[in-house]
This record gives C-alpha cells, structure tokens and sequence, in this order.
C-alpha cells in the first residue's frame, strides 16, 4: 500500500466517499502511480500483476474526469473499456458503478453471450461508459448500431491476454474507429513480447511507463507449499483432506480440462462438499450464477479451469489448490493471484505428481521462490520427490537428433542413386539390417 491518501490525489469527495464504502482505506501502489499521470492527459502503459488495484487505477481518473467535464447533451459512449472475457467486463462495470453511485451517470456492458435486447441501453440511450468484449462490440460498430466518435478515453485492460486470444486485430480496428480520442491507457500483467511492445507502440502516443511490482510485503502475503502424490486416488485424498480443515474457508480448485473439472465437481459432491464450477464455453446465466453462489457463500468452493485465472475478483478466497499444475509458470502466478487480496493473507496449494515435477521446477525459477514441501501424517507418500535432471534431458535430446541424422542422409542417398548404374549407389551402412 501507499503512504499516501485518497484525498492527497486530489480526487473528488464523490469519489472518496465510495472508496470507503467499497473498504479501500489507501491507494496501491500503482494506483498512486497511474492516477496523477492519467488526471494530467498523458497516454499511460502500466505493468500491473493481479492483486494489485489496478480497476481502480483506471476507473477513478476516469471518473473524474466525467465529474470535471461534465457532458453538454446527450449522446453516446463518452469512456471506453475493452476487456478480454465477460466475468471481467461485468466486474469492472459493478466496481464503476459503486463509485459513481451518487451521480447520475451511466455505466453499461456490452459483451458475448448476451441477447441483443440488453445491449440496447448501451447502444440508444445516454451513456458514460461503456464495459466491453472486442468481438461483440466490433459487431456493432459494422452494423453502424454503435458510435465511437465521442469516444474521449479507450482503455486497454489485460491487453497481453487479447493479444495470446487473438483479439488484437479487432482492438486495432475499434481504436482507428475512435481516432478522436484524447486519451488512451494500456494495462498489462507484463510488457513484455515483440508483439505487444509493437502495438502499443501503435496505438498510445508518448506515454508513461509505469510497473507496479509488488512490494515484498506483499509477495509474502501468500503461503506457497506442495504436497506429493503417489498416483491420483491419493491426490484425491489429499484434497478431500484439505477441503474439510477449518483454515480452508473458501477455496478456487483449478484443473486443465472441462473433463477434469466435471469429473472431480462430481467426485466432491459425492464426497459431501458442495462446489460450484466455471469452465469456458458456458452459457453465460450459468457462469453468473456459480459465481454469484460462490460470492454470496452458498457454496464455498469453486472448482475452474484457467478461464477463473485472470481477471475475477472473487472476494476473500482462503485457499487456491492446484489440484493439476498448470501448463506455463506465468498462469500460476495468474491462480494463485485469486488468494492473498486486498492486503489479507492467502495460501495456495499444488497437489504434484511425479510427472508434475519439471513444470515446479519452472514455477520456482520463475518466482525466485521455492515451493515448501508438506506432509500430512495420515496421508504420506510412499515414493520420494522424483528429480528433474534438465541436463540429462537435453543430452539425450540432443543424442536422439544426431542418431536420427545418419537415416536421413541415407534416405537421400537412396533417392538420388535411383536411375544410376550400380557402381554409382551408396552402399547402405554396415550396421543397417537387410530388407526381409
């Protein structure tokens, strides 16, 4: 957290006021950095890891300039936000909402999976922000429903995750629609990679670059540990373990797969722990209501493949179990990044196989941070830690290309002799068996 006030970034008593009815006492770090630059007009291109505020490091100069320059007539969309996924889209407008709660402006979304009939406020009434997925809204401005020209701030939230879900071509084309903008603010978990580096370099002009690394306070706040597992019934046991202790409140299980996530939904309501789920491809009604079950604390634990690994604030989650590691470090990070918000502690915890243990090795070089190893007493592995020897792996990679390289030269050896007379053929290798 900051040292510094809401009220010394000269932010409206408006503006205050919600931030105290929502629980934020001080501004985050990047929250201090980003909104004095952004209230001066500058253009802004933020680092901002998960957990760290940065909704509100956009929302409030936004909002502040809509009480500033208050709109002349009605009209469209005078602020636009453009998000990669729906969750994220309907938080970011609840959050706008809440702070613009005593004044009369508007905030609406607009995103997939969602009937045309709901967007029409959006689309024909007086609006000041608009909430939206690219895909969805770029549809409108083809069909001519929607109006950009008024558009006067675009902000780019998780633009690294458009760009890796190809959305980056349709946030070009919606930006070119709103050229009259006066501002434009970019947020990433990283700025890292040629190709977002290239299309900020497009679309934002002079702008601040500003990172947000957490404090080492706040890295700390999560406990990280894993627990071996001998085979998968003994992963299981494990979980049902550690979902029945009383530390584990509430609690996000992540998984890789659709099948994965329904097969162990089930396995855990068998087992008496009631869970919601989300996973992509799922109509939308659905997705709201595991999440407003998960929320209210209907159910207090959430099962979820990576869709829920970015972008959702999911308040006062306890625990996130790794029940399967993920594919990349980066998107542990983004899990455990769901536990250990808004300055409270959290602990996550990887469930890990033998065939799990190179992907740890990768998470721990990419934290600087080693994972601590727990046994439960009742639930002991019987096997030992399997090692990783990256080395060896790469020798024998490196043995198994140079051994596939003789075969090749004597395939086209074969091919060239054809049509030649036998003294001109390669003879085959001695050690090559003869064709039975």
């Amino acid at each position: 957290m900051s040292s510094m006030t809401f009220e010394q970034l000269e932010l409206d008593p408006i503006l205050v006021r919600a931030l105290a009815r929502m629980g934020y006492a001080r501004p985050t770090t990047i929250q201090s950095q980003v909104i004095p630059e952004a209230m001066s007009g500058r253009d802004i291109m933020a680092s901002a890891p998960t957990g760290t505020g940065k909704t509100a490091a956009f929302l409030l100069p936004v909002c502040q300039h809509l009480l500033d320059f208050p709109r002349r007539q009605a009209g469209p969309a005078r602020i636009l936000i453009l998000t990669p996924t729906r969750e994220l889209a309907k938080q970011i407008a609840d959050d706008a909402k809440a702070l613009l709660k005593e004044t009369g402006l508007r905030v609406e979304v607009i995103t997939g999976g969602i009937h045309a009939d709901k967007h029409l406020p959006a689309l024909t009434k007086t609006t000041d922000i608009v909430v939206a997925t690219p895909g969805r809204l770029l549809q409108y401005i083809e069909e001519e429903s929607f109006d950009s020209r008024d558009i006067e701030m675009l902000i780019l939230d998780e633009a690294d995750r458009m760009l890796d879900m190809g959305f980056i071509g349709d946030v070009d084309r919606i930006a070119a629609e709103a050229r009259w903008r006066r501002q434009t603010m970019l947020f990433s978990a990283t700025l890292e990679g040629r190709g977002l580096m290239k299309f900020a370099a497009d679309i934002l002009k002079d702008p601040v670059e500003l990172s947000a690394e957490p404090p080492r306070s706040e890295r700390k706040k999560i406990n990280q540990w894993l627990h071996l597992a001998d085979d998968p019934e003994h992963k299981f046991a494990l979980l049902t373990h550690l979902l029945r202790q009383e530390e584990v409140s509430r609690s996000i299980i992540f998984v890789k797969t659709r099948e994965r996530l329904m097969e162990l939904a089930s396995r855990l309501q068998q087992e008496g722990l009631d869970n919601a789920w989300l996973r992509g491809e799922m109509d939308q009604e659905k997705r709201f209501e595991a999440l407003r079950r998960f929320r209210n604390g209907k159910v207090n634990i959430l099962v979820a493949t990576d869709v829920a690994a970015r972008g959702i604030d999911l308040p006062e989650v306890s625990h996130v179990i790794n029940y399967d590691m993920p594919r990349t470090a980066d998107v542990y990070v983004h899990r455990i990044g769901r536990t250990g918000r808004a300055g409270r502690k959290g602990t996550a915890i990887s469930l890990v196989e033998a065939h799990d243990m190179p992907l740890v090795v990768r998470v721990e070089h990419y934290t600087e941070q080693k994972l601590k190893r727990r046994v439960i007493d009742e639930l002991r592995p019987r096997h030992k830690e399997a090692s990783v020897n990256s080395r060896k792996k790469k020798d024998d990679e490196d043995k198994g290309r140079k051994a596939a390289q003789p075969k090749k030269k004597v395939r086209l050896r074969e091919q060239k002799a054809k049509g030649k007379p036998k003294w001109a053929r390669e003879k085959a290798p001695a050690n090559r068996k003869p064709e039975e």
